[in-house]
């Protein structure tokens, strides 16, 4: 008997969604930061064993919207709790319940789908403290089911896994198994170069920025031509593990987004410092991601309130006719 179903992942900024959806498909296709605001649109992840096949969605940290982005963000993540199998709501092992975290109850009180409560982090608490979380969110909800677990170590997650088959319907496998997202190569590149901007960057800066991948072209290697766009430190030796193809090198293009010129200058660094090591850093994850040799080259470019322009944000990657944001 195979089950098959949508699974959507929600709750506010930091809770983990983007790293427990990681360990379960084994790949990384959401970044993942302590900063707020880390994933911004839906992400659809597939998972398939012998059980059948769980389609997860990814949904930006719930939060009180700023902007036109925030708003974006919120009516993302809440839209995707409606045409879904099973609603997860993941949240920290904390008593304390957060404004953004009452605005999710109050959302799920209507539902008829299945919630499961996932206390994540298990391993930052002592067991008694979960037991105390647990008492606090049934009061706001009646969850299907409680499951506490660490995204970060794996703990529990197979039996949250085993469980979520438990409720998804019988019906055949709605992608092929060996699929894991729906994501184009060039939005996970671009969003692996904003990870390390949010890890490197200040506080204020990364929430205005971002990442569009302006080329990304494959060519077999001529001689050792493209090793130019490795320092004398980092320069790879040829790996004996066989993960990546030294006869294939990505040339990839890319900009960084930001709203002021003050911003402009801290992205790029003294000498250009802080571009070298943001690149630098996400070059290795794409490499890990694409399999084979990549030379990224960044850019940096000033667009002034792009997060309130409906425009910029459509050509930034934010697909503006999937959620409809009403005017105040």
């Amino acid at each position: 008997m195979t089950r098959s179903g949508f699974v959507s992942l929600i709750g506010k900024p930091n809770a983990g969604k983007s790293t427990l959806m990681n360990y379960i498909v084994g790949m990384k296709i959401a970044i993942t930061s302590a900063k707020p605001q880390t994933t911004r649109n839906r992400i659809e992840t597939v998972y398939t064993d012998e059980n059948g096949q769980i389609i997860f969605l990814d949904t930006p940290g719930i939060h009180k919207a700023k902007n036109r982005l925030g708003q974006y963000m919120d009516k993302v993540a809440f839209q995707a709790s409606k045409d879904v199998d099973i609603v997860v709501w993941l949240v920290e092992p904390t008593t304390r319940i957060s404004q953004n975290e009452e605005m999710i109850a109050e959302n799920l009180k209507n539902t008829d789908k299945p919630v499961f409560l996932v206390i994540n982090k298990i391993d930052t608490v002592k067991p008694a403290v979960i037991l105390e979380v647990i008492e606090t969110y049934k009061k706001l909800l009646d969850f299907s089911e409680i499951i506490p677990v660490s995204a970060l170590k794996g703990t529990n997650v197979d039996d949250l896994k085993e469980t979520i088959f438990k409720y998804l319907p019988e019906g055949p496998l709605y992608f092929d198994p060996d699929t894991v997202t729906d994501q184009p190569e060039r939005q996970i590149v671009a969003e692996l170069i904003r990870e390390k901007a949010l890890f490197d960057l200040d506080d204020e800066i990364p929430h205005g920025i971002a990442v569009v991948v302006e080329k990304m072209h494959e060519r077999k290697r001529r001689g050792q031509e493209d090793q130019s766009s490795y320092s004398k430190e980092e320069k790879p030796e040829k790996p004996d593990t066989g993960y990546l193809d030294d006869s294939t090198v990505v040339d990839i293009n890319a900009v960084i987004v930001c709203e002021r010129e003050s911003h402009k200058g801290i992205i790029i660094g003294k000498h250009g410092s802080m571009l070298k090591k943001i690149g630098s850093e996400a070059r290795k994850d794409i490499e890990d991601l694409l399999g084979c040799r990549v030379n990224l080259k960044l850019w940096v470019k000033v667009r002034d309130k792009w997060r309130d322009s409906d425009i910029m944000m459509k050509n930034f990657g934010y697909d503006m006719k999937e959620v409809r944001i009403d005017e105040k």
